[in-house]
């Protein structure tokens, strides 16, 4: 079975990764674990955007390193950049005080990776690219390209990888032949060599 994978990069890394010692996963080799050995991965489209370096001056350089690294060893991944958009926004106090309700915050939101990933996963139907396609997310705007795909493509498999604890979005398991849950077990036994081999991509420190 024809087998692309579709990682919504932010939603993976909040949901999964943060805060945990494996950042450095190797994405073949966490999904050959978790599908069945029918499933044949011809390909791993990776959406996400680049990290600006406000707060944290090592942040850029620890992705890049990484999307590096995933480049340089598993030849089937591809990724796809969206961007950062900043801009200011009144949002409103927790505690209001006399003289204030709301205040002026600067709000950044990253935009493309949804609608690109989306966009792709039917488009990549249409094209007869894929026999499944698993969609490894759990944001509910990703519903429709799912729904579209086992309309008009009903001999098509669309599976549901969902990262991290809590419950899958209804509305995402509405149009999944299957669900699947990452969990820290898998994490742990996928991960990269610390040093991709032929190069000089390594770990870092910090990961």
């Amino acid at each position: 079975m024809r087998t692309i994978i579709y990682i919504d990069g932010f939603n993976f890394y909040y949901r999964a990764v943060k805060n945990t010692p494996y950042k450095w996963l190797d994405f073949k080799s966490l999904f050959g674990k978790l599908l069945s050995k029918e499933h044949v991965i011809i390909e791993i489209k990776y959406f996400t955007a680049l990290v600006s370096g406000k707060g944290n001056p090592k942040k850029p350089l620890n992705q890049q390193t990484y999307l590096r690294a995933l480049k340089s060893f598993i030849p089937e991944l591809n990724i796809y950049l969206g961007h950062f958009l900043s801009h200011e926004v009144f949002a409103p106090l927790a505690e209001p005080t006399p003289t204030a309700s709301k205040v002026k915050i600067i709000k950044t939101e990253e935009k493309g990776s949804d609608v690109n990933m989306a966009v792709h996963v039917v488009n990549d139907a249409w094209l007869n690219n894929y026999d499944c396609a698993v969609v490894v997310s759990n944001d509910s705007d990703l519903a429709e390209s799912m729904r579209i795909v086992k309309l008009y493509h009903p001999t098509k498999k669309v599976g549901l990888i969902m990262p991290g604890e809590g419950h899958p979005s209804k509305e995402l398991m509405k149009h999944a032949d299957f669900i699947k849950r990452i969990r820290t077990g898998i994490l742990k036994i996928s991960q990269l060599p610390n040093q991709i081999p032929n190069t000089n991509f390594t770990k870092p420190n910090t990961w």
